[in-house]
Parts: structure tokens; C-alpha cells; sequence
């Protein structure tokens, strides 16, 4: 596939609710979407970098300039014919795996189209619904917090999964799990901890939560592996895990016992599925987790958890619960049994709302 033309949109969709984590409060939420045409096909990707840089150093502006000034170049007029040519001719660009990341979708949805087969069957997937729960940000109160969980537990979510940071943690999970003794429940701390102050969160381990997520920096195997330790519940890693390599030396230190698996942050789907595969023959659960994505993203994400290791629900949920208008003519919605169905079109499956991307669109490039 020669790769022709590479359009470029920066979007910025106003979030159903505000969303907070320990790094920071958002109600809106930037990406790119990428549109690459090859032999009269279109594939679409997209980069999950935000305008901040709270959960990655890499933002909306420095992946535009990337995807612009370096990939691009590295890709227009060349024969892209499998993500692997990709990443060859990207070798040269280190780090900046989200930029990477957006582009790669859309070479696997052009493999897709061109083929005639979905995203699914591509990466070796099985189900054709996942599991899925939901991710609640930190709210005012404990009992705010209980009341939002109670919303989406009568929406069909059957995991939850609550933001925390210091000094709002363990009396909002204790809160959590007396009004709801039954629900798989997780946390999320997103590094917002210190090998010393982690030790304040003892006390979970009396509530049966399913996991831990991230509770040090983001760029800690070490201490993690001293961390976990002194817990029963699974610690899970998430912004530590930025490759395979990382992934297998997490799991030689005993720094985790369950990792997720973002496609953005690990550079792209093929290294994704490299990650599950790893996991899969060391005996770790993976889950898929998500960053606010757009249809376009969702449906990535909704084929990749498909594969036979996502063993856990992922934070992929209905396109409803963070945006009241989406890019793409789909929208994903729960089902009774808190899965959502993997599309099956031809690859990633979505269509573009050509209105709503017009409406959500900061500014356009198109190269060359």
C-alpha cells in the first residue's frame, strides 16, 4: 500500500461530566484523528495524547509535530504494506509512542479494508463481545462518589473501578465497597504515591478489591517490585509499561501481578498484542484500559480486548458515558451482561460523522 495523503485533525470534545484523577480535573478532551488514504482507501487512527501532559510527556501539539514533521515524511510515497514496514521506517523517531501509535490504526485499518476482513480476525482476536466496566473519576464526597457508582451500576456495569489519590482513598473505598459488598471492584492511583505513603493503603487490602493500579511513578519497576510485597491485593501497572521489553522486565521483578494494556501508550496495536501474548505465556491477566478515546479508538480498543488474555474487564465502556456526541456514525452501547460487541466490518468498523468531525475540529493539515 503506497501511502498517498495524510490528513491530520485536532479535536477537542467537551466530556459528558468532568473527570478527575490525581493528576488533574478535565471536561474536555483533546486527540488527533488521523485519516490515511492509500489506493483510493481511507484508514483512520487515532492518537490519544492530550492537551497535557499529566498522564504522558507526550501531548496534542508535540505529536502533531511529529506526526508532521517526522513521520510523515518517513512514510508519504513509501510501500507500508504491514505495521512492521511502519515501524522500520519509524525506527529512526525514538520514543513519542502515542504519535506512532495514531498512525499504526490506520495502517491496520487500510490492512483491513483493502482485505475485506475486520480488526478482530487481523490481531487474532475470539470473543465478539468484551467485558467491560467503568472508570468513576474522584468525586466530592464519599457519598457523591457512592451515589455516581449506584448511576452506572443501574446502567448494567458490573466492575467499577474508582480514582484515588492521597488523602482521598481508603475512607472512599471502604465507603464504596460497604454500599456495594458484591461488585469487582478496582483502583486506580495513577502514580500518585511514593514507596513510603503507599503503605497508607494497608487497609485495602481488607476489602477484596480485584487490583491496584499504578500506585507509584510512572516510570518505577523497581520499587513496585518492593511494593507488592506487602500486599495481597494485585498491584497492576499501567504508565510503567511502555513496551514489551518493559512488560517482561515487570514481570521477572514480581513488580506487578496483572498489567494494562493501552495500545497508545505501548506504540501502536502490534506491540499491544506482543505485550498479551508475553503475558499470556507467563500466566499474567491483562485488561484493556482507555484514555477518553473517540469511536475511532474505541473500536480499536474493542477488538484488541477480544484476544483470549484480556481476562478482565476493560475501561472501554459505552460511547455515552463520556461524550453525548461522538466523530464516528457508530455508537457502542452496553449490553445486559456488561459487554459491548467488537465490530465486524471490514477494519476498525467505524464510519466517519463527517457534521460532528467538522464540529469538534480545532485545525486541519493535510500532507503533502
Amino acid at each position: 500500500m503506497k501511502i498517498e495523503r495524510i490528513t491530520l485533525h485536532h479535536l477537542r470534545m467537551t466530556l459528558r461530566s468532568p473527570f478527575e484523577t490525581s493528576f488533574g480535573r478535565a471536561v474536555t478532551r483533546d486527540s488527533i484523528l488521523l485519516e490515511v488514504l492509500s489506493a483510493g482507501l481511507v484508514g483512520y487512527g487515532e492518537c490519544v495524547a492530550d492537551a497535557e501532559p499529566g498522564y504522558s510527556y507526550e501531548t496534542v501539539t508535540t505529536a502533531w509535530h511529529v506526526l508532521r514533521d517526522f513521520i510523515a515524511p518517513a512514510v508519504l510515497g513509501q510501500e507500508i504494506n504491514s505495521p512492521a514496514d511502519f515501524h522500520q521506517r519509524a525506527a529512526a523517531i525514538r520514543g513519542h509512542k502515542m504519535a506512532k501509535a495514531g498512525f499504526e490504526m490506520a495502517v491496520w485499518d487500510l490492512i483491513g479494508k483493502a482485505q475485506g476482513r475486520c480488526l478482530r480476525e487481523l490481531l487474532g482476536g475470539q470473543r465478539r463481545q468484551v467485558a467491560v466496566g467503568v472508570s468513576v473519576g474522584i468525586q466530592p464526597s464519599p457519598e457523591a462518589l457512592i451515589e455516581t457508582v449506584a448511576g452506572y451500576l443501574a446502567q448494567g456495569y458490573r466492575r467499577i473501578k474508582i480514582k484515588i489519590k492521597p488523602g482521598r482513598d481508603v475512607v472512599e473505598t471502604q465507603a464504596v465497597r460497604r454500599a456495594f459488598p458484591l461488585v469487582p471492584l478496582q483502583i486506580d492511583a495513577n502514580s500518585a504515591y511514593t514507596l513510603e505513603t503507599a503503605q497508607s493503603l494497608r487497609p485495602l487490602d481488607e476489602l477484596d478489591l480485584l487490583l491496584i493500579e499504578q500506585p507509584l511513578d510512572e516510570d518505577d519497576l523497581w520499587d513496585h517490585s518492593r511494593l507488592q510485597p506487602h500486599f495481597r491485593t494485585p498491584l497492576c501497572l499501567d504508565e510503567s509499561i511502555v513496551s514489551p521489553r518493559h512488560a517482561r522486565q515487570a514481570i521477572e521483578m514480581g513488580a506487578c501481578r496483572i498489567i494494562n494494556i493501552k495500545a497508545g501508550r505501548v506504540g501502536g496495536l502490534s506491540r499491544a498484542v506482543a505485550i498479551h501474548d508475553l503475558c499470556r505465556d507467563k500466566g499474567i491477566p491483562v485488561w484493556c484500559g482507555g484514555m477518553l478515546e473517540t469511536g475511532v479508538g474505541r473500536a480499536a480498543n474493542l477488538a484488541l480486548a477480544s484476544l483470549p488474555n484480556f481476562t478482565l474487564p476493560g475501561d472501554i465502556s459505552a460511547t455515552e458515558r463520556y461524550y453525548a456526541a461522538d466523530i464516528t456514525e457508530q455508537r457502542f452501547t452496553l449490553n445486559v451482561d456488561s459487554t459491548i460487541t467488537v465490530p465486524d466490518a471490514p477494519g476498525l468498523g467505524v464510519t466517519l460523522d463527517r457534521s460532528a468531525l467538522q464540529q469538534f475540529t480545532l485545525q486541519s493539515l493535510t500532507l503533502p
